[in-house]
């Protein structure tokens, strides 16, 4: 693997399992010096033990998204530990919640949304704003902000969890328009149905058998899709790329949402 990220500290949020913690890894092999960031400090501290034994260099912190100086005190740590910071990739987002008391408009619970919004959109929001002067110092530096294919339709649930991810892809595009000549470039990754280790029971199922047939791909995602994803955006190559969002979904939203039925009418289906 290349080492186009050589001498690059960064922050991976949310890394002490699933997308963010292969992401972490990828970074980590790739060069950079990773600050592994999550409200599960013994994760996070399991993670970087592995990191640290394939000869890269990885620390822990603990972060809560909804807590302000929180993630201040995290971007201040990477800075304290490495000397700076390049990357920023806001993987972290409020699941538990989106997964259980999450649901359609009219019943939502205003507690809940709030807590999802404070969470995943006003956290995302208070990382990019303590990085960007850190970044600035560097002379530049790469935010990757995590939205999801749900911030780009509708469904049935989960909303707060939608309507939050689709803020991100704005608040992307303001970061961007507002730092880009300072040299800090900010995008945005919205993944598709990604196999988690979280995942997989359902993504196993029925379910995922149903999603299968309306991505373009032979395949569902893995957390090493998005991780490549992040590796090649935080590096040199992605210099003249910013304010962009970037489907990684097996081009789940890239066809007409009758196309799965049209394929079964197919001779042979």
């Amino acid at each position: 693997m290349s080492k186009r990220l050589q001498g690059k500290v960064a922050i991976v949020t949310g890394a002490a399992s699933g997308i963010g913690a292969e992401t972490a890894t990828r970074l980590a092999h790739e060069g950079a010096a990773i600050v592994v960031a999550d409200i599960n400090l013994p994760g996070a501290e399991q993670l970087v033990a592995r990191i640290i034994a394939t000869g890269a260099a990885a620390a822990a912190v603990r972060v809560d998204l909804g807590d302000e100086q929180s993630i201040t005190d995290m971007i201040a740590f990477a800075v304290d530990r490495f000397g700076g910071l390049d990357i920023l990739d806001n993987n972290a987002a409020d699941t538990r919640l989106s997964a259980t008391r999450d649901v359609g408009v009219e019943h939502t619970d205003t507690q809940v949304w709030d807590t999802i919004m404070r969470i995943n959109l006003r956290g995302t929001m208070l990382a990019c704003r303590a990085a960007i002067p850190r970044m600035r110092a560097r002379g530049g530096g790469s935010i990757i902000n995590m939205s999801s294919g749900s911030g780009l339709t509708g469904a049935l649930a989960p909303t707060a969890y939608g309507v939050s991810k689709a803020g991100i892809i704005t608040l992307t595009q303001y970061v961007a328009t507002q730092h880009g000549k300072e040299g800090i470039r900010c995008n945005a990754i919205a993944p598709g149905l990604i196999v988690t280790e979280a995942a997989s029971s359902y993504a196993s199922g029925p379910f995922g058998e149903m999603m299968l047939r309306h991505h373009l791909t032979p395949r569902l995602g893995t957390p090493g899709d998005i991780a490549a994803a992040v590796a090649f955006l935080a590096s040199d190559e992605a210099g003249f790329i910013t304010g962009q969002l970037i489907s990684v979904d097996g081009g789940l939203l890239a066809h007409a949402p009758y196309h799965a039925d049209m394929v079964l009418m197919k001779p042979g289906h």
